[in-house]
């Protein structure tokens, strides 16, 4: 496959699905920064391998953080 940057990029095209279609159902049901930090995470997740190493784990580590800090806040009722 030749490698189209901005349809199909080989970062994101590693296994019988792209990333876009598994963040689509990944996010069913969840709206605005919920959904943001899940797909964000998710898309470094898939992609750290084959793009950019460590800084795309980092980046995934920092989406899950916020969403931690998200969720804490909302269960302690601030």
């Amino acid at each position: 496959m030749a490698n189209d940057p901005v349809n199909q990029p080989k970062h994101y095209n590693q296994g019988p699905i792209q990333c876009i279609d598994a963040l689509e159902a990944a996010t069913t049901g969840l709206e605005g920064i919920e959904a943001v930090c899940t797909a964000n995470a998710l898309k470094y997740l898939w992609r750290w391998k084959y793009k950019n190493g460590v800084q795309d784990l980092e980046k995934a580590v920092w989406y899950i953080q916020r969403l931690i800090d998200k969720q804490h806040k909302e269960e302690c009722g601030k």
